[in-house]
């Protein structure tokens, strides 16, 4: 059998520092919805790995992200959320961002427009000090940015496979009913590899093998993720009875009203689509025995707006699920840490979960020493 990353890929803080910035600081990540800041001039604060980004919309309603660094001595523009009240001037505003130190100010371009008692006469040229950019674009209403952007790839070719298969969802148009937030104590990639395989599923998840028996069946093996994977015989969608008096988005074709499909988009989203709504998932690594994660239930502006609409059906169900993956993650995590314990094994039918062992050697490979 094929092995698993050895156990110390998983544990040490020296691995997680080059996942840092080979992974989390080089490639495309998710970082929340359209709708969380739908109007211009609209703005949130993000701590992506220790790094502050302010993530915005300017003028022309277009996404922008920018270090939240002043490019004069260094001090943060905007406060996060976190801060509280603040006895400082400065930060946001509709059309500007201003640091609260020596007041220069930026466009929501990053542009500097002003730098305050800066002599006529000094060789200084404002287009010198923009501010740091993140890159930032979106796609099926997910938002992702990119801390690298001159190294970025366009994001359309990063989620390029996914965009195709799941067109007729129009994710773009759906909102947030729900988000479930979670704390797990376990590594990122813990969470990545029992998301890929469901060879788990029927010790972990007896419920959900009751909606989809295929998931137990031989083990979890010849799952055909691509084609769609069925429910029990009278269940359309993931709920504990499998049924929702929510309509099926519009224009599925026959197979995505009945069957069920999953999504790993490296290295933070995983998505998982039911007829009447998608659960995304939404990581954010903190540390190496540390995960984050939101799982935003996403459904129909349509259904949203019934005075009928509740999410609970599929909210708990999720919770329910999401809970005992997370037990069984921080107990692999806790058991990764024994000394007699290098590295693990893949049966047959987990893999997928070779794919998260590639995408991270890869990265990170050619910076470990021999």
């Amino acid at each position: 059998m094929e092995t698993t990353l050895p156990s110390s890929w998983y544990l040490e803080t020296g691995i997680y520092a080059l996942e840092r910035e080979h992974i989390f600081m080089r490639e495309w990540q998710c970082v929340g919805r359209q709708e969380d800041i739908p109007k211009p001039g609209d703005h949130r604060v993000l701590d992506v790995q220790g790094e502050s980004v302010i993530l915005l919309r300017n003028g022309e309603n277009r996404l922008r992200a920018f270090y939240n660094v002043c490019r004069h001595r260094g001090a943060r523009l905007c406060a996060g959320s976190e801060s509280g009240a603040s006895l400082l001037k400065g930060g946001m505003s509709s059309k500007y961002i201003t640091c609260p130190y020596h007041a220069w100010i930026y466009d929501l371009d990053g542009q500097l427009v002003r730098a305050r008692d800066i002599p006529g006469d000094c060789e200084f040229n404002p287009e010198d000090f923009r501010l740091h950019p993140v890159a930032a674009e979106s796609w099926g209403g997910f938002i992702f940015i990119h801390m690298t952007p001159g190294k970025a790839k366009p994001l359309a070719e990063h989620v390029a496979l996914v965009a195709e298969r799941f067109k007729r969802y129009r994710m773009q148009d759906l909102r947030v009913g729900k988000t479930l937030s979670y704390t797990v104590e376990a590594n990122w990639k813990v969470v990545c590899e029992n998301y890929n395989e469901c060879y788990h599923c029927g010790p972990v998840h007896p419920e959900l093998c009751r909606l989809v028996p295929a998931f137990r069946e031989n083990a979890g093996a010849g799952l055909e993720w691509d084609k769609g994977v069925p429910h029990r015989p009278g269940a359309v969608t993931f709920t504990l009875t499998g049924t929702t008096n929510r309509r099926t988005f519009p224009d599925l074709n026959a197979d995505e009203q009945v069957l069920h499909y999953g999504e790993l988009v490296y290295p933070n989203l995983f998505l998982s689509l039911s007829s009447d709504h998608v659960a995304a998932f939404f990581l954010r690594p903190d540390g190496p025995d540390r995960t984050f994660v939101d799982c935003h239930l996403l459904f129909e502006p349509y259904e949203i707006e019934r005075r009928e609409f509740n999410p609970d059906d599929a909210a708990d169900f999720w919770d329910l699920v999401n809970r005992q993956d997370w037990e069984i993650c921080k107990r692999v995590q806790q058991g990764m840490s024994s000394r007699v314990f290098e590295h693990g094994f893949c049966a047959p039918m987990e893999d997928l979960t070779l794919d998260i062992r590639k995408y991270v050697s890869d990265r990170i490979g050619p910076y470990i020493k021999a």
